[in-house]
């Protein structure tokens, strides 16, 4: 019974490990958009008065 409460107590500190990891990535911004900056260049872009083209 005591392995059972030991294992519980393991699992509760690994998780709250990850919890911590995952808190600690999302402020400092590794899940910002990296997607969108190297795509942009693929959509058209609003004509302004200035333009000649």
């Amino acid at each position: 019974m005591y392995v059972i409460f030991l294992l519980i107590g393991i699992s509760l500190i690994i998780a709250l490990g990850f919890l911590g990891a995952f808190f600690w990535a999302v402020r400092s911004g590794q899940y910002d958009d990296d997607y969108t900056p190297s795509v942009r260049i693929l959509f058209d872009d609003k004509q302004t008065k200035n333009d000649k083209s």
